[in-house]
């Protein structure tokens, strides 16, 4: 399908299905349950979901498929917001335009930085990634504050000279974004027995973003482009023995990338028209370094898959306090009750890091290959274990089985 193989095309499907049915899949608990806290089908966070998802998906293009490690990719990822927020401010609330400029702005910076940080490779690219990330940083927090709006951000306002439609509605409020004419907050709540389905635009057009992202990525992986990117990862020297240079591949693969974590940047602002300087730094790169690893480094679902466990963490346990665990354990007596919040609360409500740390530990200790390793050897697993019950059910030596007479048997 669309030039994909068996196996890639069943992986398109399958996160296709997942993205249509979202809001069924991360509603397992009805409103009324107790459990209903860990339900994630809101659109704020299925957006965020996706979004990240790109984030990771084009930070693995360059990490997974080159090993060269950016520190900085957070510099895209916040100069693609501020773009957006300008093309809202000046010329239309349409959201195109905006991920347009946010994907070109980001590209434009990705190849400057990515020409002077990769003459330089291992620990010390990273560390220039890092340095260049911080100097943007610093630049949106102070220097060019008439830009970024400094440490408010940049939003948008009544007096906005907008060229394409009006710089507010006529009961005097700031237009929204839209994609034409369709506003990214419109939605349809289906109320199915004690569950609530919310089916928002927003979240779709993110969706419908990522799934044209993830193709791209998919075929890129599979491409001769995606080969020489490997080979760079692989072996430099034996590269430059045969007269190729690995440095053009390396900064195209560092581009792409780069306007990836634009486009994402793009979409926080469709769904959010607000831009600051937070986003540029080191934390906001080291957190796209933890999903890609977390999921699986140079895998293709991988990425996506860490970045929905760090999504979910931030959103989902940093919610619970102590109240809530108490509420969890009442029904057991108070002196056991006090015993497992006690041991719970350093894991979740502020300390969700803590919990994430010790998630990313086993798996880098336990699943060196990332959340997608432990799936291929569950399966694998499984694989092995239906042979064998196939080999025990087997007749010996030509034995009939269960009283059968062995000429019934086929290929006897």
């Amino acid at each position: 399908m669309l030039g994909l193989n068996k196996a890639d095309t069943r992986l398109y499907v399958i996160i296709l299905i997942m993205l249509i049915f979202a809001p069924f899949i991360l509603n397992p608990f009805p409103d009324g349950s107790s459990l209903a806290q860990f339900n994630a089908g809101y659109p704020d966070m299925m957006q965020k979901l996706v979004i990240f998802g790109i984030f990771a998906v084009g930070f693995n293009i360059l990490f997974g498929l080159t090993g060269y490690l950016s520190f900085g990719h957070a510099a895209f990822l916040g100069v693609g917001s501020y773009a957006g927020v300008w093309m809202m401010k000046l010329l239309t609330m349409n959201v195109i335009p905006a991920l347009i400029l946010s994907v070109l702005a980001a590209g434009a910076l990705s190849l400057i930085i990515g020409f002077v940080s990769l003459r330089r490779s291992g620990i010390y690219f990273s560390i220039l990634t890092l340095a260049f990330a911080q100097m943007c940083y610093s630049l949106a927090y102070s220097v060019l504050t008439p830009i970024t709006g400094g440490e408010t951000g940049l939003q948008l306002s009544l007096d906005d000279p907008r060229v394409i439609g009006t710089s507010q509605t006529a009961s005097g409020n700031i237009p929204v974004p839209h994609f034409f004419g369709i506003e990214m907050g419109q939605g349809i709540t289906i109320d199915v027995g004690a569950w609530s389905f919310v089916f928002n635009f927003g979240y779709y057009f993110a969706a419908t973003v990522f799934a044209l992202a993830m193709f791209l990525a998919i075929r890129l992986f599979r491409s001769p482009f995606g080969l020489m990117l490997r080979a760079v990862k692989s072996n430099q020297s034996r590269m430059s023995y045969t007269g190729l240079s690995s440095r053009p591949y390396a900064l195209a693969a560092f581009v792409i990338s780069g306007m990836y974590a634009g486009l994402a940047g793009g979409l926080m602002v469709a769904m959010d028209p607000l831009a600051g300087a937070e986003r540029m730094l080191w934390t906001a790169s080291g957190e796209v370094v933890l999903m890609t690893i977390l999921g699986g480094a140079g895998t293709l679902i991988g990425p996506v898959l860490g970045a929905g466990v760090i999504v979910y963490l931030e959103s989902i346990i940093s919610t619970i306090n102590e109240a809530v665990l108490h509420g969890w354990f009442s029904g057991l007596p108070a002196w056991l009750d006090s015993v497992f919040v006690t041991i719970i609360k350093p894991f979740v409500g502020e300390g969700w890091h803590l919990l994430l740390g010790a998630v990313f530990m086993l798996v880098v200790i336990f699943l060196p290959g990332g959340i997608v390793e432990g799936g291929q050897r569950l399966g694998r697993l499984f694989r092995r274990d239906g042979a064998r019950g196939r080999k025990n059910g087997a007749p010996k030596n030509g034995a009939p089985k269960n009283g059968t007479d062995s000429a019934e048997q086929p290929g006897e």
